[in-house]
């Protein structure tokens, strides 16, 4: 291997690897408890409706580039028709990859910074995060947006499943923090949880399915091989331990006259 093809092996798995840290470093600052997204990545029929669910709200301003509509019909069990009609709304060939319409310099003028490519957004921060981001934006009067999130203070992104959700406030409680003396040093708002505001089109349970297809969908988009990897593994497992007993057996007959 010559040292330009080392670096160009190294360098996009030192930026999921850095990625990662700062993702993890994240969360460490959080105090927001991420729940549990529950997700099964083999489960075909949630991964049709979180990929309708995807192109429907999610793909006019997020792309996701690093997976092709074909690759997705293959494992979802859509035809090329199916492909067309229900998922390619700004694409032509089921060879292309899931692009957006958005001009970048009109994100940024209208949300500040351009909405990211969420090809590997599952990898990198984890369903769990994606999950409750999605169940977590609260009315703020003070925000562009009007709406803040709790997973990601000051996210520009809209609230764009309001009319599914509803909007809701978020209650935080004072927590004093006193010297020895007993004087107030400094007061913290610690999340306590949400209270509603004006109901959507879903109720919470069926709202919390919604959000759990469209992760689950993400997770399958960020490692689309993970099926047939795992597939792979467990034949070669079972091929390694055949392979240690056979080894076993002729290192017994090839040594058994020697003392």
């Amino acid at each position: 291997m010559t040292k330009a093809s080392a670096m160009n092996f190294g360098l996009p798995r030192l930026f999921l690897i850095v990625l990662t840290l700062v993702a993890g470093n994240a969360f460490a600052a959080s105090e927001i408890e991420l729940e549990k997204s529950g997700i099964d990545p083999g489960n075909v029929n949630s991964l049709q409706r979180g990929a309708s669910n995807f192109m429907n709200y999610c793909a006019g301003c997020h792309s996701a580039k690093y997976v092709r509509y074909k690759t997705i019909g293959k494992y979802l069990g859509l035809s090329d028709e199916q492909l067309i009609d229900n998922l390619m709304f700004n694409a032509e060939k089921t060879f292309e990859t899931i692009n957006v319409s958005m001009q970048p310099e009109d994100a940024e003028r209208w949300f500040g910074t351009a909405p990211p490519d969420l090809s590997l957004m599952a990898r990198a921060r984890g369903a769990d995060y994606i999950y409750t981001f999605l169940k977590s934006f609260y009315v703020d009067p003070e925000s562009p947006t009007g709406v803040d999130n709790t997973v990601l203070p000051g996210t520009s992104m809209p609230h764009v499943l309001w009319s599914l959700q509803g909007f809701q406030n978020a209650v935080y409680s004072q927590h004093e923090e006193k010297d020895a003396e007993g004087n107030v040093v400094a007061v913290t708002d610690h999340f306590e949880g949400f209270e509603p505001v004006t109901a959507g089109s879903l109720d919470a349970e069926d709202y919390d399915e919604f959000v759990k297809d469209t992760t689950n969908f993400l997770a399958y988009v960020a490692e689309p091989v993970r099926s047939d990897r795992r597939k792979l593994g467990v034949w070669v497992l079972m091929y390694l331990i055949f392979f240690l007993i056979i080894a076993r057996m002729l290192k017994k007959q090839i040594w058994k006259d020697v003392k």
